[in-house]
């Protein structure tokens, strides 16, 4: 299974792995954009002398032709709808062939090593992965074997606690062999679409919030990608008709001057591109001096991470901000008229359905319907293997055992309301979103829902106090 050369091709001595296509790159899922995973990947073998052959999933069809002509298969799995997608094609591999190397990599193939191994996968690598694919393609080529290696920052079946991988090199990302930017999520606004690009300035997070994938495999580690290769990486991007760039850092602000360095530049260059990041609302309010600056280079949304307005939640999580931290934010956001698009958690085992109605309640005041895409309001706690919310010791009371198929650890709400609820609003938001309905409509049942679960008479949602107008959005509304 770990050999180099490929089982149909071992009698034909012309096969090399250097071959187009001996290597294939595969992204299954990364949030409807064009995927950077396998754009950096295809960089980095290529710099070796591999010209490996991307696949997106999302996009695109995999074919048997692909598969057969590949010795080694690297699946991208940063996201957790990714994992279960890649689980799926490792099953298809196997079926067929049990000589071609599987090696998955990102976050969730760290979380989830003993599943991929147990399903056949042959290497695992986290995060930084250029360095430890590149080790791996190279040792194949020699004519070496994964059997008993002990590369940096990959782990295999025999090989279970690897010596961390060594410093990133950061080649330009290699999109040349991708399916078109247009052909993903774009930029909505006022009514028009345009295509939308993404990059990374940083990778890892300086935070460790318990729910979130990245604190057990980067435990509070940043990573900053050279600003020459981010811009290089906006301006191919620019070249394909992208119009708006996505930066997708876990926060946009763990390196503030650095990050506004690169918006500085970007607006040089291309001044009528904009962009949207993700910032915690602790930065937000830290490097609040940087908002003003923000909304002049361009700036059409922040999407933040509220979670929620409950306390207790908000500390188990470790979010390092409160309810008031909030409108704090929202305020802060307002003064320089860019929009905050949260991002919320409302059913953990810490939430209640008190809470619930009022997160509900606080965004209708707030005039923030618009402004939550539907989905949001039905997310649960995800809890993968490895997950830091596993060291709570409270966890006990309420954790379940691992279910194999979801990836995911079980757990019930000391509440069954709140555990009917949950499934009864992300119908409502499927069914809403299947039919194009209007948000605030799909609000409306979802306020309904909610306050027939809790045993109360539905009132009317509350007006506004802040008039809001309908913000930009991403066309993809799905993150996990």
């Amino acid at each position: 299974m770990l050999e180099a050369i490929h089982p149909a091709t071992q009698s034909d001595t012309t096969f090399s792995l250097r071959d187009e296509g001996a290597i294939l790159l595969v992204s299954c899922y990364e949030l409807g954009h064009q995927p950077l995973a396998i754009a950096n990947a295809a960089a980095s073998l290529g710099d070796e002398g591999f010209s490996a052959a991307p696949r997106d999933l999302a996009v695109e069809e995999l074919s048997d032709a692909d598969l057969d002509r590949a010795a080694i298969v690297a699946i991208s799995v940063p996201m957790h709808t990714a994992m279960r997608l890649g689980q799926r094609l490792i099953e298809r591999i196997r079926a067929s062939d049990p000589d071609t190397v599987i090696v998955c990599f990102g976050l969730y193939a760290t979380l989830n090593a003993e599943h991929i191994f147990n399903a056949g996968g042959d290497a695992v690598i986290g995060g930084e992965s250029d360095g430890p694919l590149r080790a791996i393609a190279n040792l194949l080529d020699a004519g070496g074997s994964l059997d008993g290696a002990a590369l940096p920052g990959v782990m295999t079946p025999g090989h279970r606690h690897p010596d961390p991988p060594r410093k990133s090199s950061f080649p330009s990302p290699d999109r040349s062999n991708l399916p078109l930017v247009r052909s993903y999520a774009g930029l909505e606004r006022n009514g028009t679409i345009v295509p939308a690009g993404y990059v990374e300035a940083t990778r890892g997070c300086h935070h460790t919030c318990t729910h979130c994938p990245i604190t057990p495999v980067y435990g509070g580690r940043l990573v900053v990608v050279p600003r020459d290769r981010v811009v290089e990486d906006i301006a191919q991007q620019v070249e394909q008709g992208a119009r708006h760039i996505t930066f997708g850092d876990p926060d946009f602000f763990n390196g503030p001057a650095h990050s506004m360095r690169i918006l500085r530049e970007m607006r040089s260059r291309w001044p009528e591109l904009t962009f949207d990041a993700t910032i915690k609302i602790e930065h937000l309010l830290e490097h609040r001096k940087h908002l003003p600056e923000l909304a002049s280079l361009g700036c059409q949304f922040v999407v933040s991470a509220v979670e929620s307005l409950n306390n207790e939640a908000l500390l188990r999580m470790k979010k390092g901000h409160d309810a008031d931290s909030v409108t704090e934010a929202l305020t802060l956001l307002d003064a320089v008229d860019i929009p905050m698009r949260p991002s919320l958690l409302p059913f953990s085992p810490w939430e209640s359905m008190e809470s619930y109605l009022g997160l509900l309640k606080f965004m209708a005041r707030q005039g923030m319907t618009w402004h939550i895409d539907p989905v949001h309001w039905s997310i649960r706690l995800l809890i993968p293997p490895g997950s830091a919310v596993l060291t709570d010791p409270d966890s006990q009371r309420w954790i379940g055992p691992l279910d194999e198929d979801a990836l995911s650890y079980q757990w019930t709400h000391a509440d069954p309301r709140m555990e009917a609820l949950q499934r009864r609003v992300g119908v409502i938001a499927e069914e809403g979103d299947a039919c194009q309905q209007d948000v605030h409509e799909t609000f409306g049942r979802i306020w309904a829902a909610a306050h027939e679960a809790a045993g109360l008479d539905v009132p009317e949602i509350p007006a506004a106090k802040v008039h809001r107008p309908k913000p930009p959005r991403l066309t993809e509304s799905w993150f996990c």
